[in-house]
């Protein structure tokens, strides 16, 4: 007969990261680890690994650095945790920058203003937490039962707004037309 001894995980994590794009992967990849020991599903883990990516680039982008630091030269803080209940929540927080961080609404060609629609469709909930010194921090919870197998999954709304049509479904296109003159 084995002994199986449960080994205690981290369900909680905090750490700086350069107020730039190097400490993203770092923050990634401890992220993955941690939520991965702890039992928490592969399609979660996704999902809270693309929303820390976009909150530390909008920390990055849009934000200060903590502390007196110039841009580029402090930190940003993320964080997460999985509650008990089995809440996973992550949060990033910088130095406030002049806006407020809110969902954009960008034309169809510009290159960036979709990360926090990412995040709500991504998110249970998600908002945003002023302190004095004037630090920012935005929360995100991703799941709020990462043992729920059935809620472990990518939620389709989200899937099915990024996927394209196929050729073939889309009306008044027949590639013979775009030929007939070719004979």
């Amino acid at each position: 007969m084995a002994l199986v001894v449960a080994q205690e995980v981290p369900t909680s994590s905090s750490m700086a990261v350069p107020h730039g794009p190097a400490g993203v992967g770092e923050a990634r990849h401890r992220m993955r680890d941690q939520l991965r020991d702890g039992g928490v599903a592969e399609s979660v883990i996704d999902d809270a690994l693309l929303i820390l990516s976009e909150l530390l680039s909008n920390a990055c982008r849009h934000g200060r650095p903590l502390g007196d630091a110039l841009a580029g030269d402090g930190d940003v803080r993320c964080a997460w945790r999985v509650e008990p209940p089995g809440r996973l929540t992550v949060e990033v927080t910088d130095g406030g920058g002049p806006t407020r961080p809110v969902p954009s609404t960008p034309s169809v060609t510009a290159h960036g203003g979709r990360g926090l629609h990412i995040v709500t469709a991504l998110a249970d909930d998600w908002g945003v937490r002023d302190d004095a010194r004037g630090e920012v921090t935005v929360w995100v919870v991703v799941q709020d039962d990462v043992h729920d197998i059935q809620h472990a999954r990518r939620r389709d709304d989200f899937a099915t707004r990024v996927v394209a049509p196929s050729v073939s479904a889309l009306p008044d296109l027949d590639f013979a037309d775009a030929f007939e003159d070719m004979d």
